[in-house]
């Protein structure tokens, strides 16, 4: 661009700023107290236009049009280094232009657009221009960035390849899921192009990404995309390094999906524990089905496809672990993931999820597994081994509280209403575990009037769980009428790894129970083949069998005590 050109322009319509700027034009300002005045320098200007998808900035020039040459000695032979000092800061690249006008120095910068999604901050402020000054983004400014779309890959046209490619089995499920979700059987009838155009992934007679994920036969997957394969690894210990087990599920994913919840389901791998409570019998495995299947396919949904790694399911006796390539989607973060809206790198193929009924609607997937994991009683669901390469959830496998699980299910199968949906569980979660802050008071108010909560005496904006739940826990501590859990623990770890006479035994637990307590427990362990004994009378000492003997700590602790409760509680089942 030309100074005759420059002087034409308008600052309103052109997206330019003029400043003389002769001398001592501050590059970021830090001399000024007042926040207002160091936020007017060129670091400034560049954060503000950045924002606004990027302009000009003129140096040496006067603002009144038309603008006259008066020339700047800002950056005088440093406007490579500036270059490098603004990319370093912001994350954008800058160019820099001198012209010259009768030996006046004219400096344009030209600055880019901020990236999607993503507001430039200038001393932790994002900034915006309003006529020669920089203002603070409004809430509303900010919301708009961080709902921007990523570039959606899953729209993009994969060359190559046609209906051919497809796979016919993948096709057929698309169609099924399509009709059943949305009662529509006329789409059943539909021809294969047909579907794909309606639902957007034939358009003008070629096939997107989305098409070649959800749909592609296998070796056309490997070849166009072969990072788009999911691996599944089993591992008996946390420390392994080398897995027992190891599949590489490369098929559509609308076959991929059933066969990774086979392997994961595997009936020596996903066991089921029976929680009985009164009249109500409630099965529950190690990894839920809807939460298993809802993580999985927010993870291949969610991925980055530009980056050439697969999604990797790592499961263990205690815990699984799925990890996808890339972080969290612009605007999301470990803190807010529960209550911002996120936007799916794939948006197309999101949203044929949704419309098969695969996932939930956008943005209730994550609801949706925390709310269905507390409501088992089990361990929140963790986030935080995420970063920005890539996004791990962990899963464990521990009931940590029976009683709120059988809590939940209780005012579920009841003829009582309204039923609880994800925002009520995961309230009375937050009341269960002592959190009050930030909690939502209409919420609040319906579980106080459903007689789930009520409030702490004394105090106006805290609350308790209903006594149900507190007699559910207290019932929780045993095992049927024969054990208490506590005691069973304490001996086990006790013995665990030794064999001790009742001396000893009465030694080790002398703060907790006293000789006849023992002599009773360990008798009703021996008759439940938990607990071993050898020798005659005072040689008499006693140790864990030989099913249980290699176990240590909780693992020991916690296959006993499922022996257990599966004996006594299956026999004080109501009979059919």
């Amino acid at each position: 661009m030309t100074i005759d050109e420059l002087k034409q322009l308008k600052e309103s319509e052109d997206k330019v700023e003029f400043k003389e700027a002769k001398h001592n034009f501050s590059y970021a300002r830090s001399d000024h107290r007042d926040q207002e005045e160091r936020r007017k320098c060129f670091l400034g200007y560049v954060v503000a236009f950045a924002n606004e998808e990027g302009g000009t900035l003129v140096m040496g020039m006067t603002d009144g049009f038309p603008h006259e040459v008066v020339g700047s000695d800002f950056a005088e032979g440093k406007t490579g280094a500036l270059e490098d000092e603004t990319f370093s800061r912001l994350g954008i690249r800058v160019r820099m232009e001198e012209l010259f006008e009768n030996g006046n120095r004219v400096l344009v910068t030209n600055i880019p657009s901020r990236p999607v999604g993503k507001m430039l901050k200038f001393e932790g402020v994002p900034l915006m221009r309003i006529g020669d000054s920089l203002r603070n983004m409004s809430d509303e400014e900010m919301f708009a960035i961080l709902s921007e779309q990523e570039p959606d890959f899953s729209a993009k046209i994969c060359e190559g390849i046609s209906i051919i490619d497809l796979d016919e089995m993948a096709i057929k499920k698309m169609k099924e899921s399509y009709s059943l979700k949305q009662k529509n059987p006329g789409f059943l009838q539909l021809s294969s192009e047909q579907a794909l155009t309606d639902l957007k992934l034939l358009e003008e007679g070629k096939l997107n990404y989305a098409a070649l994920i959800l749909l592609g036969k296998r070796e056309v997957i490997q070849q166009k995309l072969p990072q788009s394969k999911t691996i599944w690894e089993f591992r008996n210990n946390e420390t392994q390094i080398h897995s027992d087990s190891r599949e590489t599920v490369e098929d559509p994913l609308f076959i991929a999906i059933d066969r990774i919840w086979q392997l994961i389901n595997q009936p020596t791998l996903n066991k089921k524990y029976p929680i009985q409570s009164g009249a109500y019998i409630f099965d529950l495995y190690d990894f839920n089905e809807a939460v298993i299947r809802e993580a999985v396919l927010n993870a291949i949904a969610h991925r980055d496809y530009t980056i050439t790694s697969e999604v990797v399911i790592k499961q263990y006796p205690n815990k699984i672990s799925i990890n996808n390539p890339g972080g969290f989607p612009k605007g999301v973060t470990i803190e807010n993931i529960l209550t911002v809206s996120s936007t799916p790198r794939s948006r197309l193929m999101t949203e044929i999820l949704e419309k098969t009924g695969l996932v939930e609607r956008s943005g209730q997937g994550v609801d949706k597994i925390f709310s269905i994991t507390l409501s088992e009683g089990k361990i929140e669901p963790d986030y935080s081994t995420s970063n920005m390469f890539q996004v791990s959830l962990n899963l464990r496998t521990e009931i940590t509280d029976k009683a709120f699980h059988v809590f939940i299910n209780q005012y579920q199968n009841s003829d009582k209403e309204p039923k609880l949906g994800v925002e009520q569980i995961i309230t009375l979660s937050k009341i269960r575990n002592g959190i009050f802050q930030n909690l939502i008071p209409e919420i609040v108010s319906q579980l106080e009037k459903s007689g789930l909560i009520h409030k702490v005496s004394g105090h106006t904006n805290r609350y308790t769980l209903s006594e149900e739940y507190h007699q559910l826990l207290n019932d929780s501590l045993k095992i049927g009428k024969r054990y208490l859990v506590k005691e069973v623990e304490q001996l086990l770890l006790t013995l665990q790894g030794n064999v001790l006479k009742m001396g000893d035994l009465e030694h080790h637990l002398s703060a907790s129970l006293n000789r006849n307590q023992i002599k009773y427990l360990t008798g009703k362990l021996i008759e439940d083949k938990i607990l071993k004994k050898q020798g005659k009378g005072s040689g008499t000492s006693y140790g864990i069998v030989d099913k249980y003997i290699s176990l240590r700590g909780d693992v020991l602790v916690k296959t006993v005590i499922n022996s257990l409760q599966e004996k006594y509680e299956s026999v004080n089942s109501p009979k059919d």
